[in-house]
């Protein structure tokens, strides 16, 4: 296994490996919930605190869980976590609980804490673990931001709820909407993808064998067959 240094693991996140903008992981919250910035700094909190969390329990816990149970043991850990961030939003933060709904609690499955749990803290100490988890969580928060920022100041024309004066009157509500949501989050994976000349991640960290699904997915003969002529 390729050694990293600690400042390379918490800093992937936020460009090299975007969860959202370069691997295209989370987009149901990224597109449900960036209509504004309040809900998608909520949102993107809430996730990397539970995705921390998450893998510093589960790096710990990683030579204790047995290997056929791993992924329900991994999802009933952030489940706990993310039960506790819902009490608390609901006791200290109720107008953003009830803002983000159901969307809280699809944390649970939100593929980017369950990929990471998989992919990095059932191989690294509980250091490192922590640092993945701040970096990815960090670029998923960022990415939050910069959606809910940009559909936000175009769509109601305004910033965290207050008017901005000169855009108020020319907001176009049409990206508050889904479709502008779509359009949105592709101009931005365009623009990272410009930035980074295309070079963000290497295509060795796509495919089947860094899912999560991998050993149940092999099972079936059709798909061992696929992913030999993938390689």
């Amino acid at each position: 296994m390729e050694k990293q240094s600690k400042l390379s693991i918490m800093l992937k996140g936020f460009i090299k490996e975007n969860p959202v903008f370069v691997l295209v992981l989370g987009t149901c919250p990224t597109l449900a919930v960036t209509d504004s910035v309040s809900r998608a700094l909520s949102m993107g909190i809430a996730a990397a605190i539970v995705l921390i969390c998450s893998n510093m329990a589960i790096s710990a816990l990683r030579k204790v869980i047995p290997d056929k149970v791993r992924i329900p043991a991994y999802i009933v850990i952030i489940a706990g976590f993310v039960t506790i961030i819902q009490m608390l939003m609901n006791a200290y933060l109720p107008d953003l609980y009830t803002a983000l709904g159901t969307y809280l609690a699809l944390i649970v499955v939100n593929c980017i804490i369950l990929g990471r749990a998989e992919m990095f803290a059932s191989k690294h100490t509980v250091v490192e673990s922590a640092l993945d988890g701040i970096g990815m969580g960090g670029g998923f928060t960022l990415a939050l931001f910069c959606m809910g920022t940009v559909r936000e100041i175009l769509g109601s024309g305004s910033f965290l709820g207050f008017k901005i004066p000169f855009l108020q009157d020319y907001s176009i509500p049409f990206f508050t909407q889904a479709a502008g949501g779509f359009f949105v989050f592709g101009v931005l994976i365009a623009v990272v993808n410009k930035i980074t000349k295309g070079k963000a991640i290497s295509k060795k960290e796509f495919g089947c064998a860094n899912c999560p699904s991998r050993a149940a997915c092999m099972e079936n003969p059709e798909n061992t067959e696929s992913a030999k002529e993938a390689k």
